[in-house]
């Protein structure tokens, strides 16, 4: 098979590497790819949102399947063009993608099919969102409806901060039209964890568990970020959590879009608060985790190209996927600066050290080849992965590989895997 994958960060450099074990696999594609994809795949200068450049090149290379990795891609419907084309592709329509991309979308589905969430309220006015976050207090957290790249959304610590991020959203339009609607929700206390499911519409097959870190700095301090490092599996994650997240909300979501006369076939992911009354919905994303994926794979034992042809062809049923015992840690290795401003063009190295290391990895992100160097091209730039017997082992192997990576201005978090560390041994866990 000649495969696409559309993407340019670490999620797809880590799906491209999965997917390349693959015995039916013939040519690797990436669109447009960064400077590690180049080693496993051609490169195609095609951005994720230009649909039209995706179809065109996958018509006249006859791609066999096309796998989305991004959100804005799907957003804005490249699944509906792909099989109106009759081209093979691998991802949730622009409707059923809509579950990540209008949160608003996504609290009403909630509200319709009774899903453990955050109680919400949804505002266009400025006014009327501020005096409400008044009446209920901090902290409480505020998020813009659309699609904001993992940064739309603040945890407001007190009232003066939650009003800010009202006049960011709805006065100075920091996130453009996907702020044309903000969500004031319940401040809910617990720990995050990441149950990934891919869905052939009736069917679903569970990813292993992962927990992700999203804030910059360590011990969980500092502005959002799309995310500084993930683990799997979580021990947070337990049989119960995890059965009780897959009954009453990922199940009632598909099946609530069915009612709506959508299939939801894809990767489903749902971000759940693990509080004392059960998991609750935080968000659902209609993709691969970044970066949870890179956490994620490196443990997969099964072939992921017949899971994507599964979950497109409805065959999901009783399909199980084999998964290492060993843990997995990725780490994401940042340009200075980042998630605010920062500088492209610092050259890398150590990546041929990191990698040979037993039982390491490197996924690049934000990178690109330039007269044969790899140089930073981005904020996220490089995710370091180290796999081990246990959390401790993975996370001592992936500082190491950290330890020979060197750039201008980069950092990272020292302290990824933290909470998993601070947990007792859990037996009673998903894999």
């Amino acid at each position: 098979m000649k495969v696409l994958v559309v993407g340019q960060g670490g999620r797809e450099h880590a799906i491209l590497w999965q997917i390349k074990k693959s015995e039916k696999v013939k040519k690797l594609y990436c669109a447009p790819g960064n400077g590690g994809t180049t080693s496993i795949a051609e490169n195609v200068p095609i951005r994720p949102d230009d649909i039209s450049g995706l179809l065109d090149f996958c018509a006249k290379e006859k791609i066999d399947l096309t796998v989305v990795g991004p959100e804005i891609p799907l957003a804005l419907g490249i699944v509906d063009s792909f099989q109106e084309r009759d081209l093979r592709i691998f991802g949730p329509t622009k409707a059923a993608a809509r579950l990540e991309a209008s949160k608003v979308f996504t609290k009403e589905l909630c509200d319709d099919e009774n899903i453990p969430t955050a109680w919400f309220e949804i505002f266009t006015d400025v006014k009327k969102a501020k005096d409400f976050i008044k009446s209920k207090g901090a902290p409480i957290v505020i998020k813009a409806d659309g699609l904001a790249a993992g940064k739309g959304v603040v945890v407001a610590k007190d009232i003066d901060e939650a009003l800010d991020a009202v006049d960011e959203i709805l006065v100075k339009k920091a996130f453009g039209s996907s702020g044309e609607r903000l969500i004031a929700e319940e401040y809910l206390e617990g720990e995050e964890a990441s149950v990934i499911v891919v869905s052939d519409g009736e069917n679903i097959v569970p990813l292993a568990s992962s927990q992700d870190h999203k804030r910059i700095f360590d011990r969980d301090e500092g502005p959002n970020t799309g995310g500084m490092g993930a683990y799997s599996p979580a021990p947070v994650v337990t049989d119960k959590v995890f059965n009780d997240t897959v009954s009453k909300i990922i199940k009632p979501a598909i099946s609530g879009m069915k009612r709506k006369g959508i299939t939801f076939k894809g990767v489903l992911y749902a971000g759940v608060m693990v509080t004392k009354s059960g998991p609750k919905l935080l968000e659902f994303n209609a993709r691969f985790g970044d970066p949870e994926t890179q956490a994620i794979f490196p443990r997969l034992d099964s072939d992921l190209l017949e899971l994507m042809n599964l979950s497109i062809d409805g065959s999901l049923k009783n399909y199980e996927l084999k998964w290492s015992k060993k843990a997995c840690v990725c780490v994401v290795m940042a340009s200075g600066g980042y998630p605010g401003k920062y500088e492209k063009g610092k050259e890398i190295h150590g990546l041929e050290r990191a990698g040979g290391l037993n039982d390491a990895f490197v996924f690049h992100a934000g990178t690109r080849l330039e007269n044969d160097k790899i140089l930073t091209d981005g904020g996220r730039v490089l995710n370091v992965i180290g796999l081990g017997d246990g959390i401790r082992k993975a996370i001592d192997k992936t500082y190491e590989a950290c330890g020979v990576i060197k750039f201008d201005g980069m950092h990272y978090r020292k302290d990824i895997g933290y909470r998993a560390l601070e947990r007792t041994k859990t037996v009673n866990r998903k894999p």
